[in-house]
């Protein structure tokens, strides 16, 4: 009987003090940038596939890893770790650059940044690709040999604007094969929007003569003359992931588009006489959904290849969420943005 109470009372004192470590845990982590603790995970947490919040303000569980090298793509900057993703965006990624290859004749993917394997705040270049379902693709085709390890961080992708010149498409580098890139990216019925320069939209808008159905999903924004971004809606079914307000009828082709081209989205702010600089603040755990703090300290699983795929993989539907996650976060709707916060940021980042 009093081994029986002994044993008791050690495993309440265990839970205790287990209790009390996630505490002081999550107290150590309050003040704590999250890009500074979702950066330091080298692998994903072994969890359910879930996308939790809004491509600006969230984390990933279960994500997959594309592999560095496959018969229609390659992985640039491998040193970042960023080819994480939710498994329905590594499978729409592997399949589209086969679709690239095939229907365009694209010699290969560059691929770009996806996602950290736990999703959330980057340490550096981007606001959103915080879920895992936005994916970058350089506008430079992809070498018809194996990049080495140092070539993919040297490399820069190509721009297509002209130098010295407003918003004008180079005609010497850009191709109709861009365009029909870019357009084939965007008639996937899950992908939401592509982002692209607002020279490069203007420039489709002139030239293409093919189904304009898709054209409005490809949005002008700061920057992205280098690379288009692929952006898909948040799993069917989803009850922790929110979408971004759904894309204006048309084809974008319009004032919205014309807007770029004046002098306001390129003004400076204007600051009042005397007024101090204000000082970012940093996104903690304390902003991003409840679910975040679970997935930042989820399991690991053994090794990257535990959780690579390759073409054979394919994301039919998405897995339920892990019950435990679902139990804390409660109504995840209540920890997200409104759909109409501007992603990415309106003015420009590191890419």
């Amino acid at each position: 009987m009093v081994a029986a109470i002994r044993r008791c009372g050690s495993a309440l004192l265990a839970l205790l003090l287990g209790t009390s470590v996630l505490i002081a845990d999550a107290a150590s982590a309050d003040d704590t940038p999250a890009k500074a603790l979702f950066g330091a995970k080298s692998l994903p947490a072994q969890m359910a596939p879930s996308s939790y919040g809004f491509y600006a303000k969230g984390c990933l569980a279960g994500g997959v890893a594309i592999p560095t090298d496959g018969p229609t793509w390659q992985a640039m900057r491998l040193s970042r770790n960023r080819r994480w993703g939710h498994p329905q965006m590594i499978a729409l990624i592997e399949q589209f650059s086969h679709d690239a290859a095939e229907k365009v004749g694209w010699p290969g993917l560059l691929l770009g940044d996806i996602s950290q394997p736990r999703g959330g705040p980057m340490l550096s270049g981007h606001a959103s690709h915080q879920i895992g379902l936005d994916a970058d693709i350089w506008l430079t085709p992809m070498p018809q040999r194996t990049l080495t390890g140092r070539e993919r961080e040297d490399i820069s992708a190509t721009s297509m604007l002209q130098k010295n010149k407003f918003l004008t498409v180079d005609p010497s580098i850009w191709t109709p094969s861009h365009a029909r890139l870019i357009m084939l990216a965007a008639s996937y019925p899950q992908v939401e929007r592509v982002f692209v320069n607002p020279a490069i939209k203007k420039k489709l808008c002139d030239t293409w003569n093919g189904d304009r159905s898709a054209l409005g999903k490809v949005r002008p924004i700061y920057g992205h003359d280098y690379h288009f971004h692929v952006r898909i809606k948040c799993p069917e079914g989803s009850s922790t992931c929110k979408d971004q307000a759904a894309v204006p009828a048309g084809d974008g082709c319009d004032k919205s588009l014309a807007w770029w081209f004046t002098d306001e989205p390129w003004a400076k702010p204007k600051k009042k006489p005397g007024e101090k600089p204000v000082k970012p603040r940093l996104t903690t755990m304390a902003d991003l959904p409840k679910a975040c703090t679970l997935v930042l300290n989820g399991p690991a699983p053994a090794s990257e290849q535990d959780v690579t795929f390759g073409m054979a993989y394919r994301a039919a539907s998405p897995a339920p969420a892990e019950q435990g996650i679902e139990q804390v976060i409660g109504n995840a709707a209540s920890d997200l943005p409104p759909s109409d916060v501007p992603v990415p940021l309106p003015r420009p980042t590191l890419q």
